[in-house]
């Protein structure tokens, strides 16, 4: 059986249009099956405490009352895929001396060696989430050159309209994995990618991952808050945050 693996990765983020602002930062992502009993080092806990640990109600569903995995298949079935031989992976950053905070997880469901969706789970600090299920037509295997495209729903920057959609490409290798969010919206519009390599979790790997970027999720919050303290300086205009969509996924 596979052990958990730790992604040491990048995350860009670049706005277009008439406010213009980018950055790059490192982020701690981890990758695991939460059906299966993986090996995994002892520093990262599951639905324990711990240095980094991943919990089930952080997932799959309401914002720390979720159900995990068994919501997933749930979504994957509500739209005619047969889940029964389906691995579901989950990757997501953990959460660091108990506090995390995610603005995007990804459910990876996997039949063998092709991977049939992806689930992208976005969360907001206003406290919203509204996923967003991607596949190709009939549920065709997803490769890197897979362009697939979802319409905008939640209110996740208070400097962005809820208009126009989201292009996302999947580019998961064995060896390293390549995630691009590219949001349209006329003149306007942000890409987003995260990218890194795969490796095994480790006791070490985590400790190091703690020392480099320590407090994990608050480091997170933080500088999403110092990125929209730059972008009202630039003078970027700010929207209040409307009601989230009520339909959980689209």
């Amino acid at each position: 059986m596979s052990a958990v693996e730790h992604i040491q990765g990048v995350t860009t983020h670049t706005r277009r249009g008439s406010i213009r602002n980018a950055f790059r930062y490192s982020v701690d992502f981890v990758l695991l099956e939460p059906e299966a009993d993986q090996p995994k080092p002892y520093l990262l806990g599951r639905n324990r405490f711990n240095l980094a640990v991943v919990y089930d109600r952080d997932h799959g569903g309401v914002i720390a009352n979720g159900d995990g995995a068994a919501w997933a298949r749930r979504v994957l079935r509500g739209q005619g895929l047969n889940t029964a031989a389906l691995r579901i992976l989950l990757l997501t950053q953990p959460r660091w001396l108990g506090y995390g905070f995610n603005p995007v997880s990804f459910w990876l469901a996997y039949d063998g060696e092709a991977l049939r969706a992806v689930i992208a789970e976005v969360s907001t600090p206003f406290n919203d989430r509204h996923s967003y299920l991607c596949h190709a037509a009939d549920f065709a295997p997803i490769s890197r050159d897979t362009k697939l495209h979802k319409a905008k729903r939640l209110h996740v920057s208070p400097y962005q309209e809820i208009k126009g959609g989201y292009d996302f490409r999947f580019d998961i290798r064995a060896d390293q994995i390549a995630i691009q969010i590219l949001h349209r919206n006329g003149e306007e519009g942000l890409m987003a990618t995260l990218s890194g390599q795969r490796r095994t979790a480790s006791t070490a790997g985590l400790l190091r991952a703690a020392l480099r970027r320590p407090l994990g999720g608050m480091r997170t919050m933080a500088l999403i808050h110092w990125q929209a303290l730059i972008l009202k300086l630039k003078g970027a205009t700010y929207r209040t945050r409307p009601s989230p969509p009520t339909q959980e996924v689209s």
